[in-house]
C-alpha cells in the first residue's frame, strides 16, 4: 500500500509540539504529531515517583504563562478536562528573620506589603498588569514591529536591566529578594543584561492570570491539548523516537520540538553548512537538579505566608541568590543554593492519599552535572521549615543528566532548552529572518530553542506553524 501523506508532521509533543499541531489543524491541514515516549507532554508528564497514590509532576509543576499567554487561553481546554486551581499566595519569599515577602493575585496587596517601597512595586508593575495582552503580543514573540510601541519600550526599559541593576531603585532587603527570586526562575547569573524581565514578567503573569496547579498534575494539561488536537482531526502516534529525518512520512512541512542538537542528529544531512555551524554555536546553560517528595503532612514552614503557597522560593537575600547562582554558572557548588519548591498538593488535594501531601523541588547545578545534592535541598527547606527532614515519607531525585535521559532536548540538564540571556532572547537558535525555519526547505523547528523560549505556553510552536502556513499554505 502507498505510504500516507501528511500536510505536516510535528516531531515532539511537548507544549510547542502540541501548539504548533494545533494550529496547523486548524487551518484545515492534515497532521501527524509523534512522541517518542509512550505518552503525551514532554516536560507536562505527572507520575507516581516515590509511593502509591502520590501524584508528582516530571518537570513542569506551576503554570503561570499557561493561563497568561495568549495561545492557550484561546483555546476551549476546559471542554477537554483543564482545571486550573488557584493557590492564595502565588509565590513566598521566606527571609532569613523567618518573615517571608510574597506574591499575591493581587498587586495593591503585595504593593502594601513591601513597606517604603509599595509605590516603585505599583508604578513598575501596574502598567504591565494593565498592558498585559499588548505585551506579550510583543514580547512572547519573534522580532517585529511592536503593536504597542510606547508600552513596550516602557517594559523594555525595566526589563533590559540586570537584576542587580533593577534592584538599586529599591530600599527595603524583601523586595529585592523577592525580585531576585523571581529572577532566578531564568537560570543564569543575575549580573545579566535582560534577567530583570524574567521576573517582571512572572509578576506581571501572576497579577493577570494567577499562577496556578492544573488540577490531576500537569499531565493533564498534555492531554487536554492532545484531546483538543485530535477532536479537530489531528493524528498522533506514540513510542516513535525519530532518529533520522527519513523515517518520516512524506509531508510538506516537518516541525521539530526538539534542540538544535537533536536537529543536528536527525536532519543534519538536509541542512546547510552554515546553518549547521550557526546550530553547533548554540549555547546551552545550567542544569537542574530535581526532588520529589511523599510527606506526612503540609511543610511546616514558620511563615504563614508559605503555608498557603503555591511556590516557595529559597536561598535568602538578593545577595545570597545572586552569588549562589553566579556560582553555578561557574561550574561549582554553593552550600547555600537558590530552591525553589512547589506545593501542589495545598491546593490539589488529590495528589496524594486523604491528609498527605506532596513537594517537588529543585535548584540549578553546573551543566551536566550527575552530583546527588539532596542534602542541600532538604537542609535548605529545614531552614525556613524546622522539622521538615521527620515528615518525609519517601523521596526521589533527577540530577541534570538524569533530565537529558529523560528528554533528549534537556541538554546537560538544560530544562530552558539553551540559554535566555540577551544573545539568545530573539536571536535563538541562529541570527537568520525567521528564526523559525532551518534552511531545508520545509523543515522548521518550533521548540523553545526559538522566540520566546523557554516556559509552558506554547507560543513558540505557534509562531513556527504561522510561519509554516505563511511559507508553503
Amino acid at each position: 500500500m502507498p505510504e500516507k501523506v501528511y500536510d505536516a508532521v510535528v516531531v515532539g509533543s511537548g507544549p510547542n509540539g502540541l501548539g504548533a499541531a494545533i494550529v496547523l489543524v486548524q487551518h484545515g491541514l492534515k497532521v501527524l504529531l509523534i512522541e517518542g515516549k509512550d505518552k503525551v507532554g514532554g516536560g507536562m508528564r505527572t507520575s507516581e515517583l516515590t509511593l502509591p497514590g502520590f501524584h508528582h509532576d516530571i518537570c513542569s509543576a506551576i503554570h503561570p504563562m499557561a493561563v497568561a499567554a495568549p495561545f492557550f487561553k484561546s483555546l476551549p481546554l476546559a471542554e477537554h478536562g483543564l482545571e486550573f486551581l488557584h493557590p492564595k499566595v502565588l509565590a513566598a519569599h521566606p527571609m532569613p528573620d523567618g518573615s517571608a515577602v510574597s506574591l499575591y493575585p493581587s498587586l495593591e496587596k503585595t504593593a502594601n506589603h513591601l513597606g517604603t517601597d509599595a509605590k516603585r512595586y505599583q508604578n513598575l508593575m501596574q502598567p504591565i498588569k494593565d498592558h498585559w495582552e499588548d505585551l506579550t503580543y510583543d514580547f512572547l514573540a519573534p522580532l517585529k514591529i511592536p503593536k504597542n510601541p510606547l508600552q513596550l519600550a516602557s517594559f523594555g526599559l525595566s526589563a533590559l536591566q540586570p537584576l542587580t541593576w533593577l534592584a538599586k531603585s529599591f530600599r527595603e532587603e524583601k523586595t529585592r529578594a523577592l525580585f531576585a527570586g523571581m529572577s532566578a526562575h531564568g537560570i543564569q547569573p543575575l549580573s545579566n543584561l535582560a534577567t530583570s524581565a524574567i521576573g517582571l514578567v512572572l509578576m506581571g503573569a501572576g497579577h493577570f492570570g494567577g499562577w496556578p496547579v492544573v488540577k490531576g498534575g500537569s499531565q493533564a494539561l498534555a492531554n487536554a491539548l492532545l484531546s483538543y488536537f485530535l477532536d479537530i482531526g489531528g493524528e498522533f502516534k506514540t513510542g516513535w523516537m525519530v532518529r533520522d529525518i527519513g523515517e518520516i512520512p512524506p509531508a510538506k512541512a516537518i516541525l521539530f520540538d526538539t534542540s538544535p542538537k537533536k536537529l543536528l542528529e536527525i536532519a543534519g544531512g538536509s541542512l546547510s553548512r552554515i546553518y549547521k555551524w550557526q546550530l553547533n554555536r548554540y549555547r546551552y546553560g545550567m542544569g537542574v537538579f530535581k526532588m520529589d517528595f511523599a510527606l506526612e503532612g503540609p511543610i511546616p514552614w514558620i511563615s504563614p505566608e508559605a503555608r498557603l503557597a503555591g511556590t516557595v522560593h529559597l536561598g535568602g537575600t538578593m545577595p545570597e541568590i545572586v552569588q549562589a547562582e553566579a556560582a553555578i554558572w561557574k561550574g561549582l557548588y554553593p552550600t547555600n543554593p537558590y530552591v525553589l519548591v512547589a506545593q501542589q498538593s495545598l491546593v490539589d488535594p488529590g495528589r496524594a492519599p486523604e491528609g498527605k501531601h506532596t513537594a517537588w523541588a529543585y535548584c540549578h547545578v553546573p551543566a551536566g552535572s550527575t552530583r546527588d545534592i539532596s542534602d542541600l535541598i532538604i537542609n535548605q527547606i529545614e531552614k525556613s521549615a524546622p522539622g521538615f527532614g521527620k515528615i518525609i515519607l519517601a523521596k526521589r531525585y533527577m540530577n541534570a543528566m538524569d533530565f537529558q535521559a529523560y528528554n533528549p532536548n534537556y541538554i546537560g540538564g538544560d530544562i530552558n532548552v539553551g540559554v535566555q540571556d540577551i544573545t539568545q532572547i530573539f536571536t535563538r537558535p541562529a541570527l537568520r529572518l525567521s528564526p523559525y525555519r532551518t534552511s531545508a526547505k520545509g523543515v522548521y523547528l518550533c521548540s523553545s530553542a526559538t522566540p520566546p523560549g523557554g516556559g509552558v505556553h506554547g507560543m513558540c510552536g505557534f509562531h513556527a506553524a504561522n510561519r509554516v502556513l505563511k511559507d508553503l499554505f
